[in-house]
């Protein structure tokens, strides 16, 4: 089984800044493209920011010059830096991967649980 379990979500106050982490686990055998979803109350989830394994980002428009996100391809781990955080940055926070169990079959997509970032003052 293969396991995305993001961590470092919390309260903090507008223009502070935060860092997620999505650690893939289990058995793998190789992680392609990753991403940072959001969910705000009342609304669709909507991407944050993608990253391809050599290391190509892809970033929505509201988050550009705010956010980066990074990935160690070593450590099966994939990070999302925020900084300059305003309170319609409020969500619940996702990591996706594309991930191949083995050389014989296709990648498929998994999600992580979530995790809360609120701002606020």
């Amino acid at each position: 089984q293969v396991q995305l379990v993001e961590s470092g979500g919390g309260l903090v106050e507008p223009g502070g800044s935060l860092r997620l982490s999505c650690a893939a686990s289990g058995s793998i055998f190789i992680i392609g493209d990753m991403g940072w979803f959001r969910q705000a109350p009342g609304k669709e989830r909507e991407l944050v920011a993608t990253i391809t394994r050599p290391g190509t980002t892809v970033y929505t428009d509201s988050v550009k010059g705010r956010f980066t996100v990074s990935r160690d391809n070593a450590k099966n781990t994939m990070y999302l830096q925020m900084t300059s955080l305003k309170p319609e940055d409020t969500a619940v926070y996702y990591c996706a991967a594309f991930i191949r169990l083995s050389e014989r079959v296709s990648e498929r997509q998994f999600w992580g649980q979530g995790t809360q970032v609120t701002i606020s003052s």
